[in-house]
């Protein structure tokens, strides 16, 4: 807020200025005499002088002429004064765009530029009368009587010190409602948009959290907002009827002073017709039209700085994964699906998880992925909270397979290079024959051939996806269950191959066999989490155990195939 401030006073600095200050003094004159002269009026007309009573008024009338030539010459500069203000904004927002491409140029040149510079001519404005109203009430008060502008003056200026305290509130609270805002339509587009996914997952409960949290933040936000309406009502009470309060009540101690009749309601006059309505006035301006100022101009001054190199995030670890007490819940009252779970996964490590089905594995590869946030507890990847890394980071750090593998309408070379798009033909070639994949892709018709996801069974599907993943440059593979449409040697062959290509390879399993060619082994068992070795989990857990056994008519069947 300092910054478009200091812009604006900056802004006021020119010859104009000078020529529309000067231009005001003579609106001074008529709001200084006006308290003066009903005063004078009065007194004469209950002392039965009604003539000098009809001359102060008139006197009044003819310095209000003078007044309103003032304010026509007020008028006419103030384009002087304004448009210099505009002519600046669009050269900024012109460069800016130029240097940086922005699309959203158009919009701060039709409309946030021209929001600026109508609300900088009417602060100015407002600003100006309050000016000529404040010096023209004071210098009328100290020649009507001092002692009544020792009860006037104090309390006007301490509301209009709190009110310019409460603007400041108000800016932080406006750009927070606004913020709320923005975050609230981004959650339930979110939600919207996956209705469907939502409803097939039985994920309700976990997408009212998603919105309803941007939502009771959106409705704190205007709590509070409110709140500074309300201080807002307070400050013009001390400013503009504190004073006319302080003065009726003194009234019959001033007269008795030797303040006249005439004098106390001269007095009355200037806080009615001239405090009140200027703190009313500058109030409401600096509110309403000093906010839309000062959040507007600051969006187009971030926009037209020059864009510092973003610093990548130092990854001190590399692609390691590490958890500590991580806990994560599909929902604020539902039951944690993985709860206080310390896990390290060091760089080339090969692990497979298995438990029941619903126990948490998918949870925890959408974790290690960014996918998903925790509920408490802390996981890392590379040092860093997946969640915090940049998209393109993420895409060079991880891939995912999910069991429902994605294919799109295109060639077949184009799906299968969708992560690694300069692959070369002999990287190509070698990823295809290593994961599997030969047989299918020369009975699509070849690389060039055109994809029909329709066409393609799950399995073959999975096998597309898995080259893809193959050739991505990233050295964290996470496949949830994305072999389980594969029979047992298309899988082994598979996982074999990724197992082989180096990097970190995670397997949410689906046959017995994952865990077998695996280094590693975490058992997810509700709360509680096992890892080890094939021998030390056979030992120790009596879970994987009973999957193990479950298990082993598959493996005995599948046996003569590998």
């Amino acid at each position: 807020m300092k910054r478009e401030l200091r812009y604006g006073a900056l802004s006021l600095r020119k010859r104009a200025s000078v020529k529309l200050a000067l231009w005001s003094v003579p609106e001074i004159l008529p709001t200084a005499i006006y308290g003066v002269a009903v005063a004078r009026a009065t007194d004469n007309f209950l002392a039965g002088q009604v003539w000098p009573g009809v001359a102060w008024l008139g006197g009044l009338v003819a310095t209000a002429g003078l007044g309103a030539v003032g304010a026509r010459q007020v008028y006419t500069r103030l384009g002087d004064l304004v448009e210099p203000v505009r002519d600046d904004l669009v050269r900024r927002v012109v460069a800016g765009a130029l240097r940086t491409g922005d699309d959203s140029a158009v919009a701060r040149l039709n409309r946030q530029v021209e929001i600026v510079r109508d609300t900088f001519a009417g602060l100015v404005l407002v600003i100006r009368s309050f000016a000529v109203t404040l010096f023209g009430v004071l210098a009328g008060l100290l020649s009507l009587a001092p002692l009544v502008a020792a009860f006037v003056v104090p309390p006007f200026l301490v509301g209009f010190a709190l009110s310019l305290a409460v603007l400041g509130l108000a800016a932080d609270r406006v750009r927070a409602s606004l913020q709320a805002d923005e975050d609230l339509a981004a959650s339930a587009g979110m939600v919207f948009g996956g209705v469907r996914d939502i409803t097939a997952t039985g994920t309700e409960e976990y997408a009212e959290f998603l919105v309803g949290e941007p939502i009771e933040a959106h409705a704190s936000a205007e709590r509070a907002l409110a709140k500074v309406s309300a201080l807002r009502t307070v400050c013009f009470a001390v400013g503009g009827w504190l004073p006319l309060l302080i003065l009726l009540a003194a009234g019959p101690w001033l007269i008795g002073r030797g303040v006249s009749t005439g004098t106390l309601l001269g007095g009355l006059t200037y806080v009615l017709i001239g405090l009140q309505p200027a703190l009313s006035q500058v109030m409401g301006a600096l509110g309403d039209s000093g906010l839309r100022f000062v959040i507007t101009l600051g969006r187009i001054l971030d926009a037209g700085q020059p864009t510092e190199a973003v610093r990548p995030i130092d990854v001190t670890n590399g692609h390691q994964v590490h958890t500590d007490r991580l806990t994560f819940a599909y929902g604020p009252a539902a039951e944690p699906v993985l709860d206080r779970l310390d896990l390290t996964i060091p760089e080339g490590d090969h692990l497979a998880v298995v438990g029941p089905s619903g126990i948490g594995k998918s949870t925890l590869a959408a974790l290690i992925c960014g996918m998903l946030t925790p509920t408490s507890g802390q996981l890392l990847l590379g040092g860093v909270p997946p969640t915090e890394l940049t998209t393109d980071r993420l895409a060079q750090t991880r891939v995912l397979i999910p069991q429902e593998a994605y294919v799109f309408s295109g060639t077949v070379e184009e799906n299968l290079t969708y992560l690694l798009p300069d692959a070369t033909t002999e990287e190509l070639s070698s990823a295809i024959k290593l994961v599997g994949a030969t047989a299918l892709v020369e009975r699509i018709g070849g690389l060039s051939a055109v994809v029909k996801p329709a066409d393609l069974s799950a399995g073959e599907r999975q096998l597309l996806a898995l080259v893809r993943a193959y050739l991505s440059p990233a050295p964290l593979v996470v496949l949830d269950e994305a072999t389980c449409f594969l029979d047992a040697e298309a899988e082994r062959q598979a996982e074999e191959a990724f197992a082989k290509r180096g990097g970190t390879l995670v397997v949410i399993a689906h046959r017995i066999s994952s865990a077998l060619r695996a280094r590693r082994i975490l058992v997810l068992d509700g709360n509680k989490a096992a890892l080890g070795t094939h021998q030390a989990l056979m030992r120790s857990s009596s879970l994987y155990r009973d999957l193990h056994g479950s298990w082993t008519p598959v493996l005995t069947q599948i046996q003569p195939a590998s």
